[in-house]
């Protein structure tokens, strides 16, 4: 037990290290403009929006069967970091804690309410890269990677906006491409790989 919280005490301590230096020392004013807006819902929900719409529209039932299991990705990660995560370990995030605070830079007009582990936005974006790349590489070949490169910076705007600790955004990228693994194994077995030819006539 002592060995635990030895090790607990030095994962903390480089946890806070290095939030400190992402979120106060490696900035930029690009970075201040820019990242903030990488939390807020409203900013890339249209494009997954449209992705729903244009495959339903454009592979038909199969379609429908991929936008569900896309939706069910969410859910999962969505859920499972709530509840079984943040209401279970109750980490306060950085720019709550009281003994943290004023090593924080917080971007935001407000911090969030709920836990600091794991990251929700890390966990959703995470489970869709995962999901999407399984399920459309054929389609799209190695450019669907970049649905990793979207969910990095997705992730990594938590840590520079002040709300999360680096590992609440690696335990949400853990957490959601396990997510995205299960959905997409489920929905290849349901109807098969994507491709073009797969297409509606």
């Amino acid at each position: 037990m002592l060995l635990l919280a030895s090790l607990w005490h030095t994962l903390d301590q480089w946890d806070k290290w290095l939030f400190v230096e992402l979120n106060s020392r490696l900035t930029n004013p690009f970075f201040d403009a820019v990242l903030p807006y990488f939390r807020v819902s409203i900013f890339w929900a249209p494009l997954y929006l449209f992705a729903l719409v244009f495959i339903t529209l454009n592979y038909g039932r199969r379609g429908w069967w991929w936008s569900l299991g896309f939706l069910c990705t969410i859910a999962i990660t969505d859920m499972a970091g709530a509840r079984l995560f943040k209401d279970t370990i109750q980490r306060l995030r950085p720019c709550q804690d009281p003994a943290f605070l004023e090593n924080v830079r917080l971007l935001l007009h407000q911090c969030s309410g709920s836990y600091s582990f794991v990251s929700n936005h890390a966990a959703n974006h995470f489970g869709m890269a995962t999901y999407v790349s399984l399920t459309f590489r054929p389609v799209f070949g190695r450019w669907v990677y970049i649905s990793y490169l979207w969910a990095f910076f997705i992730a990594y705007a938590q840590v520079y906006v002040g709300v999360h600790y680096p590992l609440d955004v690696v335990g949400g990228a853990a957490l959601g491409t396990l997510a995205g693994l299960l959905t997409a194994w489920v929905v290849n077995h349901k109807v098969g790989s994507f491709t073009i030819v797969n297409l509606k006539q």
